[in-house]
């Protein structure tokens, strides 16, 4: 297959991720866009499989003896700051930004149009490689779509998410796993003018839980944050008797990272038991996401590397902050790697995406299809 877009496609990209961007579809409430898609793919002959949690598969059949490989992308988008203004993709210096000071929804609907259209190509000319097209739900609340989903109904070999806000090259060989952390707590409330004697302040145990946690940059891969606290009432006469906070842990290393939640969940507990104002203290652990390394000869590495210098552009290993689908998938034993695709600012009020980075994306994407298929 040629590897660059046509005029026609490029044409076909821009409108269509113009299209999916002015579709309102903060998690959880995913129905519209991936209605919206289930109708491009149908339009191409596909059939469309949703699972009960609502995620979409299609499939483009290998040629006989052929293999497959897997796009994902996620259909979510975090909310946009004011609901009531809707999300208006413009033109400005050869790229799209929103017109309006909110989130474009490019993470990751430039994803989304960029598969859409290497499908086209795909049918419409035939291509060396089978493709499954997974368009998960609820990313941003967790990778809760991916979580859902069956990964023993896929035939691929490997697969490729494009879900890494920074330059086309990047290739994620590591991921970190993540737990989240809440902690509730309970005082005595009492009059903070009459009896603050008699009073224990749930507030002040929380910060001084939060003021010895290990927070920020813990080493080179491993993170700590605290990301809201809330509690007390209205006024400032009241002792306050609840407080609430919630964090996470994040690290590529599992040892590490039980390590620092244990570090954390001691804070917490020496902050409740304080004996200058000692409250009661309820500390729930959860696991955010899972993390995974992979091996820099992995098939999907390797594929995804030629393809990018095909392409034009040097590969480059990093290892990500953040988490992607692509954590669930590798997590249940389905090889999967995470590439970046050039948006930019993704979850701010300026987020963009330029024109070239949609391109050349597309031009990866339909070069991944002769490598896997070479390899």
């Amino acid at each position: 297959m040629r590897p660059r877009p046509t005029d026609a496609e490029r044409r076909r990209l821009h409108e269509l991720f113009a299209a999916l961007c002015a579709i309102d579809s903060p998690s959880g409430e995913e129905a519209a866009c991936a209605d919206a898609v289930a109708r491009e793919l149908e339009a191409l002959g596909l059939a469309v499989e949703r699972d009960a949690f609502g995620n979409l598969l299609a499939r483009v059949p290998p040629p006989p003896g052929g293999r497959s490989i897997l796009l994902c992308a996620h259909l979510d988008t975090v909310p946009r700051l004011d609901p009531s203004v809707p999300i208006e993709p413009v033109e400005v210096d050869g790229g799209w930004e929103n017109a309006h000071d909110d989130i474009l929804g490019a993470d990751n609907k430039a994803a989304v149009a960029v598969m859409l259209v290497a499908a086209e190509r795909a049918v419409r000319e035939g291509a060396p490689v089978g493709l499954e097209l997974l368009f998960t739900l609820q990313e941003e609340r967790g990778l809760r779509g991916a979580e859902a989903f069956d990964v023993s109904v896929l035939r691929s070999d490997f697969g490729y998410v494009y879900d890494l806000a920074t330059p086309i090259g990047e290739i994620v060989i590591a991921s970190p796993g993540a737990y989240r952390v809440e902690a509730r707590f309970h005082g005595q409330a009492a009059h903070a003018g009459l009896r603050p004697e008699d009073g224990r302040s749930a507030i002040v145990a929380a910060a001084r839980a939060i003021a010895a946690m290990p927070l920020g940059r813990i080493d080179a891969e491993t993170t700590a944050n605290v990301g809201g606290i809330e509690g007390g009432v209205e006024g400032t006469n009241v002792v306050p008797e609840h407080a609430r906070f919630l964090g996470e842990a994040r690290s590529i290393d599992d040892a590490r990272l039980e390590a620092l939640v244990t570090e954390i969940i001691d804070a917490i507990q020496d902050a409740a038991n304080d004996p200058a104002g000692p409250v009661d203290v309820d500390v729930s652990v959860q696991r955010y996401f899972p993390g995974y390394r992979h091996r820099p000869d992995a098939p999907g590495v390797v594929v995804a590397e030629r393809a990018l210098r095909a392409c034009g552009f040097e590969p480059r290993h990093v290892v990500a902050g953040s988490a992607a689908d692509a954590n669930v998938l590798v997590h249940r034993g389905f090889h999967c790697v995470c590439l970046a695709n050039g948006t930019e600012r993704n979850h701010e009020p300026t987020e963009r995406v330029s024109f070239a980075a949609l391109e050349e994306m597309l031009a990866v994407t339909c070069a991944l299809f002769d490598e896997a298929a070479a390899a």
